[in-house]
């Protein structure tokens, strides 16, 4: 009987073993590639955010669908292909998990916070997030907007993009 008792303690542990080798090590750092994603846009923007100066300015939102804040220090956003690092996200700039995180596209840098060196165009056009040596993460080819339209991903942070009513910096539905 102590035998069967001491096999059965055995498979048990082994058993054990075996399932923690195949849990998903949640020490190892998510990477920014494929976790953020350029979420929503708004190109004509006057009731649908403000920045911290009260102003309805272009905004760019993205989103991380990791389970892990990342930072993104160093990475950039362009509106145009000719110039990949028009505009260089500061030091520090995280964003949490399953987070937001709005970019203003105003055209505005001595203001607080995150304003990029270029604005938005109403007429459509192109917007690019890309790493600190210019490979692309992510793309977005956006269509002439309408007042108060953004272009949004739907389902959030995953689906295709479609004009939506502007959800700032919530969950695109």
């Amino acid at each position: 009987m102590k035998l069967k008792t001491r096999v059965f303690e055995l498979l048990i542990l082994i058993f054990l073993v075996g399932l923690s080798a195949c849990k998903k090590d949640e020490s190892l750092p998510a990477t920014v590639n494929g976790n953020i994603v350029i979420n929503e846009l708004l190109a004509k923007n006057t009731m649908h955010g403000s920045d911290q100066d009260g102003q309805f300015d272009d905004w760019i939102e993205l989103y991380n669908l990791s389970n892990q804040n990342l930072d993104i220090s160093g990475y950039y956003l362009t509106d145009s292909k000719k110039e990949l690092t028009k505009w260089k996200f500061p030091e520090g700039t995280t964003i949490d998990k399953s987070g937001y995180l709005i970019v203003w596209a105003d055209k505005d840098t001595t203001q607080t916070g995150l304003h990029t060196n270029f604005k938005l165009s109403a007429s459509g056009e192109t917007v690019v997030f890309l790493t600190p040596s210019q490979e692309v993460i992510d793309e977005v080819k956006y269509p002439e907007d309408s007042l108060e339209f953004s272009y949004a991903r739907i389902p959030n942070g995953t689906g295709s993009f479609v004009k939506s009513t502007p959800t700032f910096n919530t969950e695109n539905k």
